[in-house]
């Protein structure tokens, strides 16, 4: 029994009987009983337990639907398969409300895990650290944005002269981020790619950076990488949840996190995308 197999079998309690590769770090399992998992390798030791939490949490609201989490273990996540579908109006509204109710659950803080998971988290393939704060534009600041700076500019990515451009939209925030808002719970990681039109009609979410935050910090994610009938999304959560005035044009503030993350990871294209919105936002 391979690695894998052995790890499954023991977090689902059935045998494995047969096993697909669907990437380098996917694999598809069907247990002796016909069901299908789907087991996901990390490379930080700390990533599926980080991810196993947020899909946890994000699950408890009882609102946006995600797969089933069997347990982790050896670097493993081992979780439901979702079959896939296609995207519709319909699925895009209802999405839209779910997303909103999902964001009314709520969060004990600014930055605050999921229970059970680590302060040292993940975006995708990025270190992300959830310290706690009370006040979002300080916290955005200073354990979002400002951290992943450092970074760029230390490797390169982002000259140490065009870092003042970004510093100084952190020191307007709080007059950039609009109306005070609670803590919401957040998917975290919330591109096209992790947004699932599953074959029931719905739309599933999958491998969150699950935290506290701002709202509309997922909303600009989801325009920022794109999402099928986006449109039709907001209108959905307005309807539940109808967005502060003037939220349209803080959607960059909100993208520059993971522009910023996007820029260390894959170099000056997105370091100039993070500039663009910076300076596009301190105008504003």
């Amino acid at each position: 029994m391979t690695v894998c197999s052995d790890v499954v079998a023991r977090l689902t309690g059935r045998a494995v009987s047969d096993a697909r590769p669907l990437s380098v770090a996917l694999t598809e399992v069907t247990l002796d009983d016909g069901r299908v998992v789907v087991v996901k390798r990390s490379a930080e030791p700390g990533a599926a337990r980080a991810e196993a939490a947020g899909l946890r949490w994000l699950a408890a609201a009882g609102s946006v639907p995600l797969p089933g989490v069997h347990g982790h273990e050896e670097g493993r996540l081992v979780i439901d398969r979702i079959a896939q579908g296609r995207p519709s109006r319909e699925a895009a509204v209802r999405f839209g409300r779910d997303l909103a109710a999902l964001h009314a659950a709520g969060a004990p803080a600014f930055g605050a895990s999921p229970p059970g998971g680590p302060v040292d988290a993940y975006i995708g393939l990025a270190p992300m650290r959830n310290e706690r704060g009370t006040d979002w534009p300080p916290w955005y600041a200073e354990q979002r944005v400002l951290p992943y700076l450092r970074r760029a500019v230390d490797q390169g990515t982002v000259l140490a002269g065009e870092a003042a451009v970004v510093e100084r939209l952190c020191e307007r925030l709080p007059a950039l981020a609009g109306p005070a808002e609670p803590p919401a719970r957040l998917h975290g990681d919330l591109w096209s790619g992790n947004v699932l039109w599953a074959a029931d009609g719905r739309v599933w979410l999958i491998d969150p950076a699950a935290h506290g935050g701002h709202r509309e910090t997922d909303l600009a994610m989801l325009r920022l990488f794109g999402c099928p009938h986006l449109e039709r999304v907001l209108d959905g959560y307005q309807e539940v949840a109808p967005l502060a005035d003037g939220w349209a044009g803080r959607v960059g503030v909100h993208q520059l996190f993971p522009l910023l993350v996007h820029a260390v990871l894959f170099g000056r294209d997105y370091a100039e995308q993070a500039l663009a919105v910076a300076r596009s936002a301190r105008e504003g």
